[in-house]
């Protein structure tokens, strides 16, 4: 078994962003949000949107105000699950058994995407429903693993590489995914239907097939007792002891309150960019597919220069003033975001999203690590308040989305509100004490 710190240990950990990734970028953010809105809205000759209705369990729904419950739900349903089974993977020894299950599951979905249309409505929305369970519920035993394979001072940069390779793995596919739908007569398609079905078959196989070199160098942790009917509620006891950690500490505990509020609108705005971009952006007839899929690139090429610029700079002057700089950016670009119309001002958007998207995943989910007790063991649970945060955030910011959604039928107003989460963000931020652990925090 590899130790910790193991360079080859560290990539293994690393690629599993290679392998997730495409999920993040092929069904949340660039061809899913594409195909689901020429699916569910109805256009005029000007390329007018005349009827954004959804029939769907005998209600009418917006089509965004649909997908934004939806994703809430799906987010719910993980902010519960995942601190019960981390506080059964840590007892158990079972942190790999349920990383792989979800992944599993997550890949599943995406293929069963496949047969997404409006007669089938309730499958489709099952499997992006399920797609979401399980590439998030997955995130959470990956990221808490990154303190048992790494050091303190690897772990801004690991983290780093992580959602590097992630970016990369997932343009890779994008792009060949882009070549099929665009190209789709020269690959004997009659539409680009078919070939955008066959993008979401690639994404399941793309998660399993190269999530395996992770599974296989990530080490198994040893049980901390047997298998019994009364581990379930260990999960609960764990959680509660964990909550107590968490107060002990002013540092962890005023970051997680931050990082609850920033996240809430970081997050918000990578699901619902592309939708944004659908609906409210003045795209030439024929050129939004491409438009939009560009911009994603965009977004993912720069991420990566964000993610290593963030960790380098964070070296040098601390990691929450890097944070505080980067949640100073998002108000920037929410304020401008609110006036763009054209393709070129999205484009722009596209590029200082990008930018400072890369930087403050990679370095807030380090920074949380930094701030973990020397002593702790239990990293899995501790790693679930992290994500708990991240997912409750996530279920009010789709919840605020959907409602603006379904009460103006415009996606405008909801950027007002996200702006506001990255102020207060900023404020909590000035809260948390700094502290040397290695590298400056």
């Amino acid at each position: 078994m590899l130790q910790k710190g193991h360079p080859k240990l560290l990539n293994a950990w690393a690629f599993y962003d290679w392998a997730n990734s495409v999920y993040s970028l092929v069904i949340s953010s660039a061809i899913f949000p594409i195909f689901y809105g020429a699916l569910t809205l109805v256009k005029n000759s000007d390329g007018e949107v005349i009827n954004d209705q959804v029939e769907f369990l005998g209600y009418s729904f917006n089509n965004n105000a649909l997908i934004g419950y939806i994703t809430a739900f799906a987010f719910l349903i993980i902010s519960v699950l995942s601190p019960l089974l981390s506080g059964i993977a840590d007892y158990s020894g079972s942190k790999k058994f349920f990383m792989k299950l979800f992944c599993y599951v997550g890949a599943a979905a995406c293929i069963g995407l496949y047969w997404f249309d409006l007669e089938n409505l309730w499958f489709g929305l099952l499997c992006y429903l399920l797609g979401l369970i399980g590439f998030w519920g997955s995130i959470v035993f990956y990221n808490s693993y990154l303190p048992d394979i790494a050091f303190k001072n690897q772990q801004d940069k690991v983290s780093a590489k992580g959602f590097s390779l992630g970016y990369i793995g997932s343009v890779i596919l994008l792009l060949v995914c882009l070549s099929m739908i665009l190209g789709y007569e020269f690959f004997g398609f009659e539409s680009e239907n078919m070939p955008t079905r066959l993008s979401f078959v690639l994404t399941g196989v793309w998660w399993i097939t190269f999530s395996q070199y992770t599974f296989y160098h990530l080490p198994k942790p040893e049980a901390k007792g047997k298998m019994t009917s009364r581990l379930f509620f260990h999960g609960f006891k764990e959680l509660k002891l964990i909550f107590k950690k968490v107060r002990e500490s002013v540092a962890l505990e005023r970051y997680l309150v931050a990082y609850f509020v920033y996240s809430m609108a970081v997050q918000t705005i990578m699901l619902i960019a592309t939708y944004f971009g659908v609906e409210e952006i003045d795209w030439a007839e024929g050129e939004a597919t491409q438009g939009l899929i560009v911009s994603i690139l965009l977004i993912q090429l720069v991420a990566i220069l964000g993610a290593f610029l963030a960790s380098r700079l964070a070296g040098k002057i601390g990691n929450i003033k890097v944070l505080i700089a980067l949640n100073i950016i998002w108000v920037g670009i929410c304020i401008y975001a609110f006036f763009m119309e054209t393709p070129v001002e999205f484009y722009v958007a596209a590029f200082f999203v990008g930018l400072v998207m890369g930087g403050i995943q990679s370095l807030s989910r380090s920074t949380y690590s930094k701030f973990l007790p020397d002593n702790a063991v239990d990293t899995t649970s501790y790693f679930s308040f992290y994500d708990v945060s991240e997912k409750v955030g996530i279920v009010i910011g789709m919840i605020f989305y959907g409602v603006s959604a379904q009460l103006t039928s415009s996606l405008r107003y909801s950027i007002i509100y996200l702006a506001i989460f990255f102020i207060a963000g900023i404020l909590l931020l000035l809260r948390v004490p700094r502290q040397k652990i290695n590298h400056q925090t």
